[in-house]
């Protein structure tokens, strides 16, 4: 779907990135998504196969393991990714934004590399500790714990509503240590009191593992430690190179309910003729189009910045929040274009909602997210 013909502002390789993994989740996601998230359970060996297709760091560089891409391509992967499944590119985004790019940009050239290139083929699986089951969109209240003892850290403390928690092989996790710095350590399983209990029961994300990162008194080596960074600029960096892919994958999700929709209304007669002739179908097909074209320039805006290192934080927000929003609107006006046929497994419009109520939530609430860009344009802060 390209109704602005956008595809002529992007480069032919970006336009490449696209299509190889637009194939991918044709080929292997979407045969099977709908059964896996049914059942609640995760596509086997799905991390190697994201690495296969280039989608885990992919704006990591060559020598670390990554393809060295642009943030935009990242965001094209980001948004055919959501096509299939918001859990499909919440755990890449999670692999690439929240575990590679803090390894990245405040590790060590140890740490860079040896665990980049593994990150990257889907060899190891990442996950992110910031979120506390008493501080979410409060993370600078975080009550985990570094310790020093010896050369290293205690660390103690959990960390909750964490994607691939109970599949992780490593997991970058922030603490605070005794002189009230936020630091980010790399925790590995295997770790004395490391645990990873799984959240069940869950109506959202289906086809991914959620969890907790429980650590009782677990010690962290000195080499384990990012050395360069002392501070929330840290963990908060992650997210805005989350957030920035979440505003094109919830793209993704739109488009999708958006073609069922409009599929379907074509097909579906009612009255002597497809209910797509109808006015209010009409309007709500013409609407659900016009706002994803509206967030395909603010995702392509904001990553033309990105790619410039000009983008703002709350440029980010505005994209994250907005996008989100708006696939959410749209699968909820798709799920009415179907009717009762909405609500059924045969199509993904109910599983795209349900995924989009945890994205509008996750990595910075719809309310945080105005509050943000409402602190930028007023320069009053709203949080207290």
């Amino acid at each position: 779907m390209d109704y602005l013909n956008l595809e002529e502002l992007f480069l032919p390789e970006q336009l490449l990135v696209r299509d190889t993994v637009r194939e991918f989740v044709r080929s292997e996601i979407r045969p099977v998504i709908d059964s896996y998230a049914q059942d609640h359970r995760e596509i086997p060996d799905l991390m190697r196969k994201l690495g296969a297709v280039g989608a885990l760091g992919p704006f990591i560089p060559v020598e670390y393991g990554g393809a060295g891409l642009d943030l935009i391509s990242y965001g094209l992967i980001m948004q055919e990714l959501e096509v299939g499944d918001s859990a499909i590119r919440s755990a890449a985004s999670v692999q690439s934004s929240l575990v590679m790019f803090p390894i990245y940009k405040y590790g060590s050239e140890e740490q860079r590399l040896r665990f980049l290139p593994k990150l990257a083929t889907g060899e190891l699986i990442g996950a992110f500790g910031l979120t506390e089951p008493n501080h979410g969109s409060d993370p600078g209240s975080m009550e985990t714990k570094l310790v020093r003892d010896g050369d290293g850290y205690r660390l103690s403390g959990a960390k909750m509503w964490i994607t691939n928690a109970p599949l992780c092989d490593i997991a970058v996790v922030w603490a605070r240590d005794e002189e009230k710095k936020i630091r980010g350590v790399i925790v590995e399983r295997g770790f004395a009191g490391f645990t990873t209990p799984e959240t069940k029961n869950k109506w959202s994300l289906r086809a991914s593992k959620t969890g907790e990162l429980v650590f009782e008194d677990v010690f962290i080596p000195q080499a384990n430690v990012l050395p360069e960074v002392s501070s929330m600029r840290g963990p908060l960096s992650c997210l805005n190179s989350a957030r920035y892919g979440i505003s094109w994958g919830a793209i993704g999700a739109a488009v999708d309910c958006y073609e069922t929709a409009l599929r379907y209304a074509k097909e579906r007669t009612q009255f002597g003729k497809p209910i797509a002739a109808f006015q209010l179908q009409q309007k709500k097909l013409a609407e659900m189009l016009t706002e994803i074209c509206k967030a395909q320039l603010l995702s392509l805006r904001v990553g033309q910045l990105k790619d410039e290192d000009r983008a703002t934080a709350a440029q980010i927000s505005m994209a994250k929040r907005n996008n989100v929003h708006m696939a959410l609107q749209v699968a909820r006006e798709a799920r009415q274009v179907l009717g009762a046929m909405g609500i059924v497994g045969d199509y993904p419009i109910m599983r795209h909602m349900m995924n989009l109520e945890s994205v509008i939530t996750y990595e910075g609430t719809h309310d945080i997210h105005l509050l943000i860009t409402g602190m930028d344009i007023t320069g009053i802060s709203g949080f207290q």
